[in-house]
Order: structure tokens, then C-alpha cells, then sequence
């Protein structure tokens, strides 16, 4: 049946429609990130989104009480789920499934627009699969959510040439920028090229209309994101967070030249083989469009000076159709025919999802509850024996803090290695200027009553050599082991 299904799919590929696409892209995407909805956490970055969201909802508005190195509007978003959905972790995990959709769906429409709409639909899955599985993927990131704006505003450029319509992919660039700062440099790109297309076309004066309308968009909502701190006087705030911050940060920590050449070595080597070979029609306006975004985002990941993981989610779509087109002008894949057997190895791609699959179903049969993680059975054991939970410190499961309807002692300890980030604590009104004041502030200060940690895993990263120094002599001296759960100990203080 399965076979049945994809053999029609390639052979009609020209006569699907927008819905059927959208409808595989949801099955993909759901099956693959299901199992992943009962995770207590899936990476910290998406825990410390969860306790700014919560932190707004309850009327605090980012950076005022929590503070994290995002623009406001990653938390906005998440705000917005708790409000609407309350303590939900598979109301999280589905807007995750939602935003990878959109994303893909939209890889799907530039690819037809591109090329044909049988290299967009496998440029679309094969976006679901690379959002979705290896690392940490399967949880919410600011990534995923930047994506699920940006591609459509990129599709909008491409597929129209209005005034209406550059405004609002402006808009939606702008929604895009201010969840993820680096990529401003793809979007000023974009500017540049937008004044470029339509010069060629139109002449200056309305060039220039066609970017102002598009620059007038991301600042719109830049300056909205800005408006709430403006009212509260708190602009200051807003300024050195969402801009300065990122810039110190991005000057202390930068890779080696060497650890970022292999991406650009790979990626040079593909563009100059599909020139070569005339895989590309590099003349062709979308494909110079996807270019010019992807000469932006590299150029941010060169300007940040470094490249995790998940950064390459603002990569992958719009190279993975640059990729896919490229395979499609190979004679290998002009005469390709589908077999039964191919739908096997297609099905082995998501390994990660089938264990997952059988670690809920392991959780069901050994605790009777899909849900899962020391973030979520950290808090219940801390809630059974009646442990305090107004002075406590997650040195690790930090999402814990949501469970338990408490908050990080202090602003810089809402991202457990924010305590760390010297360069960081001038920009969020922090009263200590280094890592280690702040560190001997919560422990001797507040002296928190209840610690969790990581079982036989060092606090904080080996790098930070003085502050793991610190903590491990003081929590020897101070506090006992009340209790291990899964993989976290639970500290009481002496």
C-alpha cells in the first residue's frame, strides 16, 4: 500500500495539490516528533524559553525578572502557548510539529516555484527530517520558530512582485529577526538584492520603494517588540538585552577559523560541481534569491564565530532545495524508478523516533505515565517528601522549576550556565560583574535549601575550571545527598 502510494505520488507529482502536500508534510512531521511530546526536556535552551514564557504570562515582561539571551519575541510565542493551553508540554511539542510544517510547506512552494513540484515535496521532507531528528532537535526552537516566518517571507519575495506583498514579508522577516538576532544578516542581504531585482526591472525610484516597503516591515515590528518596555520606561533594558548582549557574547566565545572552514569547504565544493555541470540555473530570480539568503546566513555564522547544531536549521531549507534540484538534473535520477525496497531504507531515517516510541511505552509499563525525564519526576519526588521549593537551585533540569510553580534565585541563574557568561551581566541589571560573585551570591547569600544536580556529571562546563572548583568543594562541605532520582541527586542543605 505504502509503495502504491509513493509510486503515484512521483509518477503525478505535477497534479498534487496544495493540501495533499500539506498533508504529508503533517504526517511526516507528527509521526517523527510524536514521541518526543512526553519528554521533560529535550534541550535546555528549550526549558529556559518555557520559564520566560511563563515568567510573561504571569505579567513580567522578558528581562525584567528571568533573563535569557533571545529576542522577546521566541518567548512571546511561548507565552502564548502557556496562556492559551496552560502547563502543557504536548501543547509545546505540538506547536514544534506546527512550526516545522510551516517551514517545510513553504520549502515546498519555493522548490515549485524553483524548479518543479516533485523537487520541492522532497525538498520539504527531507527539511521535516533534518528539523527534527539529531541532537536536540525535537524539541522548540528559537530556530524552528524564526524558520516558520522566515521561509514564508522568502517565498512571498519570490513569487510576487507587489508592493502589498513586500510589505508583509517584511513583516513577517521582522517576526524573524527578533526570535533570532543572526539572522539580520540574511535579511539585509535579502534587502540589498531586493533593490537590485527591481532596479534591473523598474528603475531606482521604485527599487528603492520596493526595499523601503520591505526594511519598513522589520522595523515595524522591531519597534513594537520595543514598545511595552518604552511604555514601562524600561527601553534601556530592551536596548542592551536584545542587541548589546548578543554582540558581547558572540565576541567571548567564537570557534577557531579551522572548526568552521569544513562548512564552507563542502558548501563551495557543491556550488562550484552544480555550476560545473549546469545543475543549477543560477540566472533564474528564485534560485539567486535562495543564494543571496544562504550567502546571509553563512555570513552570520562566520560573523558569530561559530556553528552548534541547531543553528543550521535557518541553513537547511533553502539549501536542501538548492540540493535537491541539483540531484534532480543528474541522469542517475532523470531515469530513477522507484522500488518496494527503497520504502525500507527511507523508514530506517527516523531511528531516533522508533526508540523513543519503545522508551514511552517502557515509561507506561514501569511508572503508568507516557511523560517522562528527571524534570518531571524530580519535582514529584520534591512535592511527596515535602522538600522546600521556595529557596531551591537547578544546577540542572532546570525545567524542574516549572513544575514546582517556582523561580531561579536570581536572574543570571535562569539559564543554569548564564552564571557563567561573565561578559553577559552588564547588559541585564545584574549587581555582580562576575561569574563567581554571582556564584558565592546564591550559594552564601541565599543559601538555597534545595539543590538539584546532575548524577556523576560536572555542574558546569569542564571549560569554566574555577567555578566547578567552587561549587564541588561547597556542596561537599554544605549539603548532603537527600535523595537520586533517575539521574538527578537531590541536595539538602546541612
Amino acid at each position: 500500500m505504502s509503495y502504491t502510494l509513493i509510486n503515484s505520488i512521483l509518477k503525478n507529482h505535477a497534479e498534487l495539490k496544495e493540501r495533499t502536500v500539506f498533508l504529508i508534510i503533517t504526517c511526516v512531521s507528527l509521526f517523527i516528533r510524536l514521541p518526543f511530546f512526553f519528554r521533560d526536556y529535550i534541550d535546555r535552551d528549550e526549558s529556559t524559553f518555557i520559564l520566560m514564557g511563563q515568567s510573561w504570562v504571569e505579567g513580567h515582561l522578558p528581562y525584567t525578572e528571568l533573563w535569557d539571551l533571545k529576542p522577546p519575541i521566541t518567548f512571546l510565542v511561548f507565552a502564548a502557548i502557556i496562556y492559551v493551553f496552560g502547563k502543557s508540554f504536548i501543547a509545546i511539542r505540538l506547536l514544534g510539529v506546527l512550526l516545522v510544517t510551516s517551514t517545510a510547506f513553504f520549502t515546498y512552494k519555493i522548490g515549485q516555484e524553483a524548479h518543479s513540484k516533485k523537487a520541492g515535496l522532497w525538498a520539504a521532507i527531507a527539511t521535516v527530517i533534518l528539523l527534527s531528528l539529531f541532537g536536540s532537535l525535537q524539541g522548540v526552537m528559537s530556530e524552528h520558530i524564526c524558520m516558520a516566518f522566515f521561509m514564508p517571507g522568502l517565498y512571498l519575495l519570490i513569487k510576487f512582485k507587489k508592493w502589498e506583498t513586500t510589505f508583509l514579508a517584511g513583516l513577517l522577516m521582522g517576526i524573524a529577526v527578533m526570535t533570532k538576532m543572526n539572522i539580520a544578516y540574511a535579511l539585509l542581504f535579502l534587502g540589498f538584492y531586493i533593490y537590485y531585482d527591481h532596479y534591473k526591472k523598474q528603475g531606482w525610484i521604485k527599487a528603492i520603494g520596493y526595499a523601503g516597503l520591505y526594511g519598513s516591515g522589520i522595523l515595524l515590528i522591531i519597534a513594537l517588540t520595543l514598545l511595552p518596555y518604552y511604555i514601562q520606561g524600561s527601553h534601556g533594558l530592551w536596548v542592551s538585552s536584545v542587541f548589546e548582549a548578543p554582540v558581547a557574547y558572540i565576541s567571548a566565545r567564537r570557534y577557531s577559523i579551522l572548526k568552521l572552514a569544513p562548512v564552507y569547504v563542502v558548501l563551495t565544493g557543491f556550488f562550484v560541481f552544480a555550476w560545473k555541470r549546469k545543475l543549477l540555473n543560477f540566472k533564474l530570480i528564485p534560485v539567486q534569491y535562495l543564494l543571496v539568503a544562504i550567502v546571509g546566513v553563512l555570513f552570520a555564522f562566520y560573523k558569530g564565530g561559530r556553528i552548534n547544531g541547531h543553528y543550521l536549521i535557518q541553513l537547511h531549507p533553502m539549501l536542501l532545495l538548492l540540493v535537491v534540484m541539483a540531484i534532480s538534473e543528474l541522469e542517475f535520477f532523470k531515469s530513477f524508478k522507484w522500488k518496494p525496497y527503497y520504502l525500507f531504507i527511507l523508514l530506517l531515517i527516523p531511528m531516533e523516533t522508533y526508540l523513543e516510541y519503545i522508551n514511552i511505552v517502557q515509561n507506561k509499563y514501569q511508572r503508568d505515565t507516557f511523560f517522562n525525564g528527571e524534570g518531571i519526576s524530580v519535582p514529584k519526588y520534591i512535592q511527596e517528601n515535602h522538600l522546600d521549593t521556595q529557596n531551591i537551585l537547578f544546577l540542572g533540569y532546570h525545567i524542574g522549576y516549572w513544575g514546582l510553580n517556582a523561580k531561579p534565585p536570581t536572574k543570571a541563574a535562569t539559564h543554569p550556565s548564564n552564571i557563567c557568561r561573565d561578559e553577559l551581566f552588564p547588559f541585564h541589571n545584574n549587581p555582580r560583574v562576575t561569574s563567581m560573585e554571582e556564584l558565592r551570591y546564591i550559594m552564601e547569600t541565599l543559601q538555597p535549601k534545595t539543590i538539584v544536580t546532575r548524577k556523576n556529571k560536572r555542574v558546569f562546563d569542564k571549560k569554566e575550571v574555577q567555578q566547578n572548583e567552587y561549587i564541588d568543594a561547597y556542596l561537599l562541605k554544605h549539603y548532603k545527598v537527600h535523595a537520586t532520582v533517575e539521574n538527578a541527586e537531590i541536595l539538602q542543605r546541612l
